[in-house]
């Protein structure tokens, strides 16, 4: 059985909330979602685009310890303990606040934000912070990107009281969103991956308000805090004068000299399968001649290994840049929508499948597009490109802009009305297929698609991508089955 996360009495009472009865099983858990909910844990009742106060019975149905759930609620045929609070939310927030209050003074909290590059950061993080840990239970960060007003309290709220290293997410879409969260967190370590064209279409100041909105991750951090921005943003200064304003010790990382880590040097070699090995050689300021630091990263792409900078200086700063915790990071792979690799057997050649469909923005289009240009061998290079959302009135100028990157590859094939200025201002030899959305281009992918392509999938989560990714598997896989 696992052991408690919460005692129920005190989670009532940090809670803000009321019991109606007891459980009769230890509270081992926090879920928003009957679909993943296991027994023991306890279902908050959030209101989004459902009310979650449709799904309690659901929850009892599959074990929940308790509900938290509105004052009004009227209890149901079926329902179990109840712990009832003004407000859902507001509760889940309390519960995250007690939750990083608890830990001991020698545990460390390392927050994340930045437009792109967020979850495989906290995922490096993640890896290393293992191996330096008692034990690697000790440390925690959410398995999805729950980032935004209720992930991160979420995630908080998870949190084991023996909880020795925290890594989280925060992300936001508007100006004031990272504040209150970053608070919550407390971050002894905040870093900023990147400030890119994304969201911007929110911001009446453009792209430097995307910069205070990620500046702002500096106003929750620990006194003596560090704050680890990328040197080549164009808007460092701002964040670096943020930053110290906060009272924060500012490192840096980048691709140049002159950060506090750099890079020296970059090869991408064969892994096992689909999935390539990058072989990274940074160099690490220490306050004197600085020294060399050679590590594996088993995700592809030149914007990984740079946040991977952010990593190291990460672990300096936390005594943790040790051998052990280096190795993990060659052991990581790309995950679903993120760039995984997959190798789909044809009964010919095989096609690799790179599946980058879970979201994207100028930056990520053009690194994805990067790293289809150098699959290595004798293939066909194709990219299935879906519009990239909230670029605001520029938007067309930013997809357009794609043009160099997108004509490395030898085939693309568009959905969506943003997508479509790119389609028309390629080379007609490089004009695979168009069509106003994902659904209408699924019929032309899986007619041009042939065994040997190499095909990557991308675009922002609205432009629904994933389906596209699912089509070619569904239609070439299945062939090779039964026989």
């Amino acid at each position: 059985m696992s052991a408690p996360l919460w005692v129920f009495d005190e989670l009532v009472r940090v809670a803000g909330g009321t019991a109606d009865g007891r459980p009769a099983v230890q509270v081992t858990g926090l879920s928003i979602d009957t679909r993943t909910l296991a027994p023991g844990d306890v279902f908050v009742a959030l209101t989004d685009q459902r009310d979650g106060h449709e799904f309690v019975d659901g929850a009892f149905a599959r074990g929940a310890a308790a509900a938290l759930v509105r004052r009004d609620y009227d209890r149901k045929p079926g329902d179990g303990t109840l712990i009832r609070v003004d407000e859902p939310l507001r509760a889940l927030e309390r519960i995250g606040v007690a939750a990083r209050r608890r830990l001991a003074p020698s545990a460390r909290v390392i927050a994340v934000t930045g437009s792109a590059g967020k979850t495989g950061t906290k995922e490096m993080l993640r890896a290393c912070l293992m191996a330096c840990a008692s034990s690697p239970d000790r440390v925690h960060a959410p398995e999805k990107s729950f980032n935004n007003h209720w992930g991160v309290p979420l995630t908080l709220a998870r949190m084991p009281a023996d909880t020795e290293y925290a890594v989280l997410e925060i992300g936001m879409n508007h100006a004031g969103e990272i504040r209150p969260l970053t608070q919550m967190v407390r971050p002894h370590i905040a870093v900023v991956t990147n400030v890119l064209p994304v969201h911007v279409g929110n911001f009446a100041d453009g792209m430097e308000g995307v910069a205070k909105a990620k500046a702002e991750i500096f106003e929750g951090l620990e006194p003596g805090g560090a704050a680890i921005i990328l040197q080549d943003s164009p808007h460092s200064e701002l964040l670096r004068a943020t930053a110290a304003m906060a009272g924060a010790r500012v490192l840096t990382f980048g691709p140049g000299g002159g950060a506090d880590a750099s890079l020296v040097d970059i090869s991408e070699q064969p892994g096992a399968g689909a999935e390539p090995i990058t072989a990274i050689s940074t160099r690490v300021n220490d306050g004197g001649e600085g020294f060399g630091v050679e590590y594996d990263l088993g995700m592809p792409g030149e914007h990984l290994a740079i946040n991977s900078l952010a990593v190291i200086l990460a672990l300096q700063q936390l005594g943790c840049l040790k051998p052990a915790a280096l190795r993990r990071l060659g052991g990581l792979r790309p995950v679903g929508g993120r760039g995984a690799r997959q190798l789909i057997d044809t009964g010919e050649r095989p096609i690799l499948l790179i599946d980058e469909a879970y979201n994207a923005n100028p930056a990520s289009m053009r690194a994805a597009l990067g790293n289809l240009a150098g699959v290595p061998g004798e293939v066909r290079r194709v990219a299935i490109m879906g519009d990239m959302l909230e670029l605001g009135a520029e938007a067309s100028r930013y997809h357009v802009g794609l043009l160099d990157a997108a004509c490395r590859t030898d085939l693309v094939l568009c959905c969506g009305p943003q997508m479509k200025h790119l389609f028309e201002a390629l080379p007609v030899e490089r004009r695979g297929a168009w069509a106003p959305t994902s659904a209408g281009l699924i019929p032309h992918v899986i007619a041009t698609i042939r065994p040997g392509d190499a095909v990557m999938v991308k675009g922002s989560l609205g432009s629904r991508m994933a389906p596209v990714v699912e089509a070619i598997k569904k239609h070439f896989a299945p062939s090779r089955q039964g026989g």
